[in-house]
């Protein structure tokens, strides 16, 4: 290809071979980020640490299968959408058990200790 004097050569493209896939969103990412949105949602009812789990093992074989597809399925950024959405369930879960254990601690200190017995007692 020739180009007029002072213009950039232009770059082919190179022509795709016609047995290659056509790119495809992976249909794992969609429910990466579906249970993810659920863990965030869910997370301070402590409910969100199941859906959060299996988000983020399913994260993690969507993305072995997207390397091993060589870049035909796509959803790269729903994938990380909702491994960011279950991280945060997990945080809000975490943040919930550690607030109820301070409450559990502090009512627990405010009790008396022992017997309380009446005040005509030795």
């Amino acid at each position: 290809m020739t180009t007029a004097p002072g213009q950039a050569p232009v770059a082919e493209h190179p022509t795709r071979h016609p047995l290659d896939p056509d790119p495809a969103r992976a249909t794992k990412a969609r429910a990466v980020f579906a249970l993810g949105l659920m863990a965030a949602l869910t997370g301070l009812f402590l409910g969100g640490v199941v859906p959060a789990t299996v988000a983020l093992h399913l994260s993690r074989q969507a993305r072995r299968e997207a390397y091993a597809s060589g870049g035909f399925l796509t959803g790269a950024a729903w994938l990380r959408r909702g491994e960011r959405l279950a991280w945060t369930g997990l945080a809000l879960a975490a943040v919930c058990v550690v607030a109820v254990v301070v409450i559990a601690v502090v009512r627990m200190a405010e009790a008396p200790l022992g017997h309380d017995f009446p005040s005509n007692v030795d």
